[in-house]
């Protein structure tokens, strides 16, 4: 053990913790830290595990780089009774957890509150750069202060900064590397991990993910919060993914939808409609469908790989003929299912009951959602929309221009659309995360109009079996949306 541990520090670096003027024989440290390259280190997260042993042993503390805000809130909407207890609970729970609140109910106000109170740098990560301008737009307009941006192509951390789960490993290393980016008279723009002593994960259900976790380990922050409408579940957060108990902190608060239907969320129903194919269609569908599916039981998947069964029939197509065939076979299933004739009826007859509403309408893939766009000349929304062509046609619709908006997975989360009471989903809804997330786009309260989501599926096909899982996944876990 050090006799004295004044000539001892702490100090960040690249992402870690590092123990300057300790030798390997000169100190036992706490669990966290290995001898590692000549020196004792841990990841950056155990931060506010070993403060405390810091302060025991006198050993100096040169990690916090944080500085004040002081930027004015002027955000002068009222808090919701659940939004304070939200606040609360996480300030009781040491600063450290997640929020769990219907996609709707105002998780990013809860979010704006909790930067106020810290009044520390902080910074906000999302999942999609899309949604990392939102939360730019909303900063700036919140607390009229210049905001840091960060991710690919553009590098300008400041005391309040918006980055992406992509990006935030590299901007936790500025500090390390000692670089200079961003405005150079901007007194933050070194940016680094050790600057910020509040992070915010919006739609935390991504950051398990091994390539999207990194970035958290990385951060020295102490104060971390989580938000989210759909909490990871255990399978999602083991075999080498990230738990968020772990990199955020325990759930601090919860409520589900139906605890704020009424109130602060549109009254809602679900309505499943059942189609059927047309002879060709089935004869068509059940060839390719016993083609893949023998392919599927000779060679044992479901047994060997479980879930996982898809994404090997997938390896095992590029260098087997059989597999190819079969994995082309499923495609046309797949592709049959999402524009058969029925669905397209059943979608022709739901926009004329709702020609004076503000709708939505989801597919499960491009080519199923660009066929249903030019069939009805409605816009389409997908991942390969350009920024510019997306906040267009989100604009047009908020605006009325637009009355009806497709997509695949691009409107599932954080896109905001409060006049939307319809939601139409043609296919690719086999997880209750996905079905909450596409409910919660048509939530919003406006008035008192009711909002309603359809689930058009056939019958007798593995579209079924989609619902089936995911009916008893919402129910095993919890998940509004359940009921019928």
């Amino acid at each position: 053990m050090l006799q004295t541990m004044s000539g001892a520090s702490l100090f960040f670096q690249g992402g870690t913790l590092v123990l300057a003027g300790a030798g390997e024989h000169d100190l036992v440290p706490t669990p966290p830290f290995r001898w590692i390259r000549g020196r004792w280190r841990c990841e950056a997260y155990h931060y506010t595990t070993v403060a405390g042993w810091l302060r025991e042993q006198r050993i100096a503390d040169r990690v916090p780089r944080w500085q004040p805000l002081n930027y004015p809130f002027q955000d002068i909407r009222q808090p919701h009774v659940y939004q304070e207890e939200a606040i609360e609970a996480w300030r009781q729970a040491g600063g450290r957890g997640s929020i769990v609140l219907p996609t709707g109910s105002g998780k990013s106000y809860v979010a704006l509150s909790i930067i106020h109170k810290v009044n520390r740098s902080a910074v906000v990560v999302a999942p999609t750069i899309d949604l990392m301008m939102q939360w730019y737009a909303l900063l700036s307009a919140t607390f009229g202060a210049e905001i840091g941006v960060f991710y690919g192509r553009e590098k300008d951390p400041r005391p309040l900064t918006v980055t992406t789960y992509s990006s935030l490993g590299t901007l936790m290393e500025l500090a390390a590397r000692g670089e200079k980016v961003g405005n150079k008279d901007s007194n933050f723009h070194q940016g680094g991990g050790n600057f910020y002593k509040l992070i915010i994960f919006d739609e935390a259900h991504h950051l398990p993910a091994p390539a999207w976790s990194e970035g958290a380990l990385m951060s020295p922050s102490p104060f971390r919060l989580g938000l989210t409408a759909t909490y990871p579940t255990e399978a999602e957060q083991s075999d080498g993914r990230g738990r968020l108990d772990e990199l955020i902190g325990p759930i601090v608060y919860s409520l589900k939808v139906d605890d704020l239907v009424g109130e602060q969320l549109a009254n809602y129903r679900t309505q499943r409609i059942r189609v059927s194919l047309t002879d060709t269609e089935r004869a068509a569908y059940d060839r390719d469908r016993t083609c893949y599916g023998r392919y599927v039981q000779r060679h044992g998947l479901l047994k060997s790989h479980g879930a996982g069964w898809l994404q090997e029939l997938q390896r095992l197509s590029a260098k087997d003929r059989e597999a190819r065939a079969a994995l082309l076979a499923r495609q046309r299933v797949v592709r049959l299912i999402g524009r058969c004739e029925g669905k397209m009826q059943a979608l022709d007859a739901l926009l004329r009951l709702h020609t004076s509403d503000q709708v939505l309408v989801f597919t499960e893939h491009n080519d199923v959602a660009y066929d249903i766009s030019r069939r009805y000349l409605i816009p389409c929304i997908s991942h390969e929309s350009g920024a510019a062509e997306r906040k267009e046609i989100l604009e047009a619709f908020r605006e009325r221009r637009y009355k009806v908006i497709l997509s695949t997975q691009a409107l599932n989360e954080g896109v905001d659309t409060p006049s939307a009471k319809v939601a139409i989903i043609i296919g690719g809804t086999a997880g209750a995360r996905e079905f909450t997330q596409r409910l919660g786009r048509v939530l919003r309260k406006v008035e008192n109009r009711e909002a309603v989501l359809y689930e058009v599926i056939v019958r007798g096909t593995i579209d079924e079996s989609k619902a089936q899982r995911r009916r008893a996944n919402l129910q095993a876990e919890e998940v509004p949306g359940a009921h019928q």
